[in-house]
């Protein structure tokens, strides 16, 4: 799942322990183990699937000068000329009517668009964004459009939140929601994977100090510039490199394959000093199997989930020091920051790390009790009740008690 998915499955997992009278429905536009994972918390799930051409529109890949007139060309073929999307609105009308919620809780901008435009006119729309809205020039124009059809949008982070307010314009009330976790599946206790196994690689040596990125391969996420920091570390320091997770999405030019990861780390010279795992299913498991956890965003994170995991886990953290990310960690106390993009710097991040197992120690430790004070998952329902009974008022529901969220 990606980061997204797996808070959405949070706040269902907090939302069933806290408010079971409560009826969850979630709506899902692709199969996937969201789905099956809804299902064994007592959530009652329903695949709408997408059709190929909705599940490939995406425009995170566009930037520069021609993204506003590529946008617009998007911008036609979504509204205007795909019968897939306007089929699909019309299927996600009819089982939101037949739902009948109180309120509907939409996880992701294909989502938040659709939703708009099939939701039922008195029912309370919550626009949850984990992303940066500006980033996106197709769906900033769309959530800009439809912003009047949404009751309030949530922000993973104080940073997202300036951006919604920024694209969607002041009149749409934005709150500030963090993301969390389950402190006891994320915990310094636990398996471990056999990452050199699932790389292909021969066993590492005695002392080797395991350092990994745990990501999809989009391209912001900073693959290659793990790899150029690796390179940079002295031959001497024992260490071993992982890159772990595989390509998530279906839409096109925005993610990397392992195939050119691997050759780039073959130019590098390293490709004996990196082992890349694919998809695990376990990445606590993963996390615990590391000494050292890097986030490389290039670009500003808008929360970067992978960081309060390895920190809940008692790891070394290396982190991005940008966006809503920054807002995660102290640096020096619960983690070590680099700039965005900067190689030598966290080369330097890493040989530091590598050489000082008592500061590893330290950090581990500091960075463990920030996460169960801030980011245990037992915090979201207790921020997100008293939101949805606020929007449910606007329509005079007498008893509260049913929520349909939809993700992707």
């Amino acid at each position: 799942m990606g980061g997204a998915e797996a808070v959405l499955l949070e706040i269902l997992a907090d939302l069933r322990n806290t408010r079971p009278e409560w009826q969850l429905e979630l709506i899902v536009g692709e199969a996937g183990p969201l789905l099956a994972q809804a299902q064994a918390l007592g959530v009652a799930t329903h695949l709408l699937s997408f059709p190929i051409s909705l599940a490939r529109l995406g425009d995170s890949s566009l930037r520069g000068p021609a993204a506003s007139n590529t946008a617009w060309l998007l911008f036609r073929e979504l509204l205007f000329a795909s019968n897939g999307v306007r089929s699909y609105v019309s299927s996600l009308r009819r089982k939101l009517r037949e739902l009948a919620p109180d309120v509907i809780h939409t996880n992701g901008f294909k989502m938040h668009i659709l939703g708009a435009l099939a939701k039922p006119k008195q029912t309370p729309l919550i626009w949850h964004v984990h992303d940066y809205v500006s980033s996106r020039a197709l769906m900033a124009r769309l959530m800009k459009l439809f912003r009047k059809r949404c009751r309030l949008a949530l922000a993973n982070s104080n940073s997202v939140a300036a951006d919604i307010k920024a694209a969607c314009g002041e009149s749409l009330p934005v709150h500030t929601v963090y993301n969390a976790i389950d402190t006891e599946v994320f915990s310094p206790q636990g398996d471990q994977l056999d990452l050199d196994s699932l790389s292909g690689l021969p066993t590492a040596g005695p002392g080797t100090i395991r350092v990994g990125m745990i990501a999809t391969c989009a391209r912001w996420k900073g693959h290659e510039v793990f790899l150029n920091a690796l390179s940079l570390v002295p031959a001497e320091v024992p260490l071993r490199g992982y890159i772990i997770g595989d390509a998530l999405y279906q839409t096109g030019g925005s993610q990397y394959s392992l195939a050119e990861l691997k050759a780039h780390a073959r130019q590098l010279g390293i490709a004996d000093r990196v082992g890349f795992t694919g998809f695990v299913e376990q990445p606590a498991a993963a996390m615990r199997s590391l000494e050292i956890v890097v986030h490389a965003s290039t670009a500003p994170e808008p929360f970067g989930l992978v960081i309060i995991e390895g920190m809940a886990c008692g790891r070394a953290v290396i982190a991005s020091e940008a966006g809503g990310a920054a807002e995660l960690f102290e640096p020096g106390r619960t983690a070590l920051g680099h700039p965005p993009g900067d190689v030598a710097q966290l080369a330097a991040c890493i040989t530091k790390l590598a050489n000082d197992p008592d500061l590893r120690a330290r950090l581990g430790q500091a960075g463990r009790a920030e996460v169960a004070q801030r980011f245990d998952r037992r915090r979201l329902a207790t921020d997100l009740i008293p939101i949805y009974k606020s929007v449910a008022k606007y329509q005079n529901v007498a008893n509260f008690e049913s929520v349909a969220g939809a993700a992707r």
